[in-house]
């Protein structure tokens, strides 16, 4: 169960962008670009179903970069400067999302197929990527981040046009994120983007950070 209360969206900058510098960011971002038409053509404005293929596939970085982090730490014998917790943190964050969603969307055989799908393969292209280059890695989940936050503003949109019916939270949502018992999908949007927010600066601090100890490693060099 989440133990801390989540940091509201007035205290971050639901529009912030981190501009694509080198090889490196612009393939993170091509590949979130790409992702993000794929996912617009496929669930249009069915921003429940969206939600549960998505934060199936989100909750797959936090686990990989904290079993990589952890093992290479054991490996060297090194500290992991609260970064395996951190990520491990939001992997379980990520999985309360899809559980909530779940509730809400209840998506269909199909959609489960998708799920199923989409988790493996990007498991292993996730995986294959934090090998190679998890500054990069870490730059992707940043960005994937961004374009969660602009889904979920855009789903916030819908609830409040009326397109959307703004049902009763489910329980799972009222118990992790500490909501009133009268909650609504609106209130556990909020709380959803405001996790995604918090996810997105999180690891793009992370690839600022290896980009900065690889710089500083070249230059000793």
């Amino acid at each position: 169960m989440n133990t801390e209360t989540h940091t509201p969206d007035s205290a971050r900058s639901l529009d912030a962008h981190h501009p694509a510098h080198g090889l490196s960011d612009r393939v993170a971002l091509a590949i979130t670009l790409a992702l993000r038409f794929f996912a617009d053509t496929f669930f249009a404005k069915r921003y429940g179903n969206r939600a549960i293929v998505l934060e199936t596939v989100a909750a797959v970085p936090g686990m990989v970069g904290g079993m990589l982090v952890h093992l290479r730490c054991l490996r060297w014998m090194v500290d992991d400067a609260g970064w395996i917790r951190t990520l491990l943190d939001e992997a379980e964050n990520e999985r309360m999302h899809l559980m909530t969603f779940i509730e809400i969307a209840r998506p269909s055989w199909f959609e489960r197929a998708v799920i199923l799908l989409t988790q493996a393969v990007f498991f292993v292209c996730f995986f294959a990527l934090y090998l190679v280059s998890s500054r990069t890695a870490h730059r992707l989940v940043g960005y994937f981040e961004e374009q969660a936050v602009v889904s979920y503003t855009l789903y916030l949109q819908e609830i409040d046009e009326g397109r959307v019916e703004n049902v009763p939270a489910p329980d799972i949502a009222i118990a992790y994120w500490k909501l009133p018992a009268d909650a609504r999908l609106r209130d556990v949007v909020l709380a959803v983007r405001a996790d995604e927010a918090g996810h997105r600066d999180v690891n793009h601090g992370f690839a600022n950070a290896l980009s900065t100890a690889g710089a500083v490693q070249q230059h000793a060099s």
